[in-house]
């Protein structure tokens, strides 16, 4: 179904996803509804079963910003693979998009903009939707959908301009290194990725930049307000992970490899800078203290 206004389009449609690759069962069923404003897009999708396309078109470095409010969409870049889950949000061009893969029952908003626009991300990221301007940006979008079919040219155009500042400061409020709002939002992602790849002999601020699609400046000056470097906060948690095994009853060179460190000698001298106390010598006094 197309509903058209003076100057914008909405087009709903409802069916079968023809290009999809052949894992994707053949009830599958995709709606969408897309929102024409001059040159911005506005898309809203929602399936109801595993969704799968192995290739698409070329776009042209076009401007986009991703929003899932339900279920999980891995979207490939050649070999890489970016997977949003529920209430994140990623702007990224789409140059080298190949594919991309949706879960049951998932649903979202994608916002098409120009690929010139002023004021775009060099970078993309992702982050939490939850911010204010994240919220405000999509209630508006949904308000032009709802309301273009109405709109005259002057309001479509207003409309259009009001959606590309409100996209601005969604990028302001994540990357201009000026705004308060970016450090506890990038600081705590890449803390708590770090956490879980405590264990990782890889991690490092590089792989955490990568996770978290921005350079390693960025996470670097995010983290300049902390007093800690990613890398003396990777270095800290490994060691208190590790007084927990020793604790745990596991050795020293266990210990040492577990949270990767290069030799036991370099974890003795990290652990003793730290407690003050070598590895054995903590073990030791945890052993005298119990009755």
């Amino acid at each position: 179904m197309t509903a058209q206004g003076a100057h914008g389009e909405q087009i709903d449609n409802c069916g079968p996803p023809s290009a999809y690759a052949t894992d994707t069962g053949p009830d599958a069923r995709v709606r969408t509804r897309d929102t024409v404003a001059g040159d911005v897009i506005v898309t809203v999708f929602r399936t109801t079963t595993r969704l799968t396309v192995p290739r698409l078109p070329d776009t042209g470095g076009t401007l986009r910003l991703h929003v899932v409010r339900r279920g999980t969409w891995t979207l490939r870049y050649g070999r890489d693979d970016v997977t949003l889950g529920p209430g994140h949000v990623m702007v990224r061009r789409s140059t080298g998009l190949t594919g991309y893969e949706m879960l049951p029952h998932t649903s979202g908003t994608t916002i098409g903009l120009p690929a010139a626009l002023r004021g775009a991300p060099a970078e993309p990221f992702i982050a939490a939707a939850a911010a204010p301007e994240v919220r405000l940006l999509l209630a508006h979008a949904s308000m032009l959908q709802d309301t273009i079919h109405d709109l005259t040219e002057t309001g479509t155009e207003a409309a259009r301009n009001a959606l590309l500042e409100l996209f601005q400061a969604v990028v302001h409020r994540y990357l201009d290194p000026s705004e308060p709002a970016l450090v506890p939002a990038l600081v705590r992602a890449a803390r708590d990725l770090a956490d879980r790849r405590l264990a990782h002999p890889e991690l490092a601020p590089g792989l955490l930049a990568r996770e978290l699609h921005v350079s390693v400046r960025t996470l670097s000056r995010a983290f300049a307000t902390t007093a800690e470097p990613p890398a003396a906060y990777i270095r800290r948690r490994r060691l208190e992970e590790a007084r927990r095994d020793l604790a745990a009853g596991r050795t020293v060179s266990e210990v040492a490899a577990r949270w990767q460190f290069a030799d036991t000698s370099h974890f003795v001298r990290s652990f003793r800078k730290r407690y003050d106390l070598t590895p054995a010598e903590y073990s030791r006094n945890l052993r005298t203290r119990m009755p």
